[in-house]
């Protein structure tokens, strides 16, 4: 269910006019008012940490949005690996422009590579398992393009982007519905009315909640919700690849590589983006 239909040229430069508005307001007047019209400059982007460095493909377009003739020179890419004293790029052209662009390319960059790197250090946990690291909904509000876009380039797997594009009916959904039938029930109703074509992912607590759904059927996707590994490891069995199945609920680094060891397919992670540090990086004038 790897979704990516959210990285379009309109949605990402919907949010780099937003960003910027928000912080240029009337205008860069620390740069109006010091540097002249006419002054030109270069900068390079320094690494100031380890890790994997993401969001430099959206550094591009900020530096473009801001002003069209800067140019930038790429030494590194998107899923580099990256120490201390690196330089990802530079930029050349109008010095305004350099400097009115910079805190928000820092600000994406630093997020994205702090999250980028820590998906890639969750990933590599789940070496020799058939499981795959998915990101949530739990992300920073008018931000998630740039959140789950860095889970891509960590190695991750995208979940649903949103509430539109799938269904999941979680523990409140069930409890409120009815029950595990009955959610499953009303949904395949509703889809049926409205004719849409959505997977349904439905969360399961206990052994016997994954009974009732393998009695139901009619979905895509079966959660085990802060389930023990063992417990995971019976449920993954009861199921016999009748149905994907997923790991969630409070997941950490300590405990991931025995979740992906009981044989789900899947082990989504809520501190990939609300958890993430951030990786140190700096414009340096040269």
């Amino acid at each position: 269910m790897q979704n990516t239909s959210y990285l379009t040229s309109e949605a990402i430069s919907t949010f780099i006019r937003t960003a910027l508005a928000e912080d240029v307001g009337d205008g860069d007047h620390s740069s109006l008012a010091a540097i002249p019209a006419e002054a030109r400059n270069r900068a390079k982007l320094l690494v100031k940490g380890e890790g994997v460095l993401a969001g430099v493909e959206l550094a591009q377009l900020i530096f473009r949005e801001a002003d069209a003739s800067l140019v930038i020179d790429l030494r590194l890419t998107d899923g580099a690996s990256v120490k201390y004293g690196d330089v990802a790029f530079t930029v050349e052209g109008p010095a305004r422009s350099i400097l009115t662009a910079e805190r928000l390319v820092l600000n994406c960059m630093q997020r994205m590579s702090g999250i980028a790197t820590h998906t890639a250090y969750l990933t590599s946990l789940l070496v020799g398992t058939k499981a795959k690291l998915l990101d949530t909904r739990k992300t920073t509000p008018n931000f998630r393009v740039c959140e789950k876009w860095a889970v891509l380039i960590g190695g991750g797997v995208n979940h649903r982007y949103g509430l539109f594009d799938m269904i999941m009916l979680k523990d409140n959904h069930v409890d409120y519905a009815g029950g595990i039938q009955a959610a499953i029930e009303a949904t395949q109703a509703y889809l049926a009315r409205t004719g849409r074509q959505l997977p349904i992912v439905i969360e399961t607590r206990t052994l016997a909640e994954v009974q009732q759904v393998l009695e139901t059927g009619n979905v895509d996707r079966i959660m085990l919700d802060n389930m023990s590994p063992e417990l995971m490891r019976e449920a993954v069995t009861l199921i016999d690849g009748r149905y994907p199945t997923e790991a969630s609920g409070g997941i950490t680094e300590q405990t991931i590589a025995a979740v992906a060891a009981s044989g789900v397919d899947y082990i989504s992670v809520g501190a990939l983006t609300h958890s993430a540090g951030i990786m140190d990086l700096s414009l340096k004038a040269f």
